[in-house]
C-alpha cells in the first residue's frame, strides 16, 4: 500500500514457493523464458544509465500479467546476470523494493590493467554477441 506503484503487490500476497511451481506450470516455458530476457535487458538498460531499479518498475514495464510467477522471473534473471554477464542484483532498499547491478568479477590489477585496442575490441564484441544472446540467437543490424 506505497506510494510507489506497488500497492498491487504488496507482501501478504506474495505467493509461497509452492503456488509460484503451480502457477508456472500453467504458464508456458517460453513465455516464461522470454520474461526473464525482456527482464535481463530492462535490468542491463538501467543498470547503464545508473538508474536504481524498482520493484514497480520490473512489475508494471516487464512482468506485468506475470506477476504470480515475479519471483522465478526474477531468479531465474539473476541466474542469467551472473552467468552470463558475471553481475550480482542486489537489494539495496527491502522498504521500497530497490536494486542494482553489482561486478561479481574479480578486479583486475597490474598487468591485466592494461588496455590496448585488441582489448577494446574484444569488449565491445562480448556486448554484441551477448545482446545477440539475449535476442534469442539473431538479432537485425
Amino acid at each position: 500500500q506505497g506510494d510507489d506503484g506497488d500497492e498491487d503487490f504488496n507482501l501478504t500476497q506474495t505467493p509461497t514457493h509452492s503456488q509460484v511451481q503451480r502457477n508456472l506450470e500453467r504458464r508456458s516455458q517460453d513465455q516464461v523464458n522470454q520474461k526473464v530476457s525482456e527482464l535481463v535487458q530492462f535490468l542491463l538498460v538501467k543498470d547503464q544509465k545508473k538508474i536504481p531499479i524498482k520493484r514497480a518498475d520490473i512489475l508494471k514495464k516487464v512482468i506485468r500479467e506475470y506477476k504470480d510467477v515475479y519471483s522465478e522471473i526474477v531468479n531465474r534473471a539473476g541466474r542469467t546476470l551472473q552467468q552470463v554477464f558475471g553481475l550480482q542484483l542486489v537489494e539495496i532498499d527491502t522498504k521500497h523494493h530497490i536494486y542494482i547491478l553489482t561486478s561479481d568479477l574479480p578486479r583486475a590489477e597490474g598487468e591485466n590493467m592494461r588496455r590496448d585496442n585488441q582489448t577494446a575490441k574484444l569488449g565491445l564484441l562480448i556486448v554484441i554477441l551477448s545482446f545477440i544472446f539475449m535476442k534469442g540467437n539473431s538479432v537485425k543490424d
